[in-house]
């Protein structure tokens, strides 16, 4: 059991804490809660009682567009309803961000892990949101070999779930980065001369 699981008491009500301060102006349906925390909904419906008595969230009549449950190829659905939003007047929203922002997936190798299975990974960066710098342009540079997209896209939706934002990632075959790389790429420059974490560096590309 890590602390912030310690002091709250489940990780499910942490990864639902997160998923509101990160997005404190969007208001959710308690299935899209389910959806981006990957909490099945009747413990979403339990967790957001003690939230709401609290004053931690509002509960509010809403219309907005959500993505269609028939596949991609399909419009989003507009759907009314109540929703739920963050108090942003809460008296102690401040220390939660602080703690609950600031704790979240650490930079290190037991991030660059979570990508063991999806190919062969060489250089693994991380900027961001796991480095609290608000201004990067990407989460998470990723560059390797034979990437399993899919299998990326589902590490990628289980760490969002986990820290309660969506991430903006890039990820290169290993060809096309060093080739970026020599041409001084300005996505690659924007990542790599500004503040980040190298998590993994088989290409020796970075020397801090």
């Amino acid at each position: 059991m890590d602390a912030l699981t310690a002091i709250f008491g489940t990780i499910t009500k942490v990864k639902i804490l997160r998923l509101f301060l990160f997005n404190p102006e969007v208001s959710f349906f308690a299935p899209e809660i389910a959806t981006r925390t990957q909490i099945p909904l009747a413990t979403v419906k339990k967790e957001l009682a003690p939230m709401l008595k609290s004053d931690f969230l509002r509960k509010r009549l809403v219309t907005k567009e959500v993505p269609s449950t028939r596949g991609p190829q399909y419009a989003p659905r507009k759907l009314r309803g109540f929703g739920y939003a963050l108090n942003q007047k809460f008296p102690y929203l401040e220390p939660l961000k602080n703690l609950l922002t600031v704790s979240s997936i650490s930079a290190d190798e037991s991030l660059a892990k979570k990508f063991h299975a999806v190919g062969k990974l060489k250089l693994a960066v991380a900027a961001g949101v796991f480095i609290q710098n608000w201004d990067s342009r990407v989460d998470l540079l990723l560059v390797g070999d034979d990437f399993d997209l899919a299998k990326l896209e589902k590490v990628i939706k289980n760490i969002e779930a986990e820290i309660g934002k969506e991430l903006t990632y890039s990820a290169f075959e290993t060809a096309d980065f060093e080739y970026r790389l020599g041409i001084h790429d300005r996505l690659i420059r924007d990542i790599l001369d500004y503040p980040h974490v190298t998590v993994l560096d088989r290409l020796g590309v970075d020397p801090r």
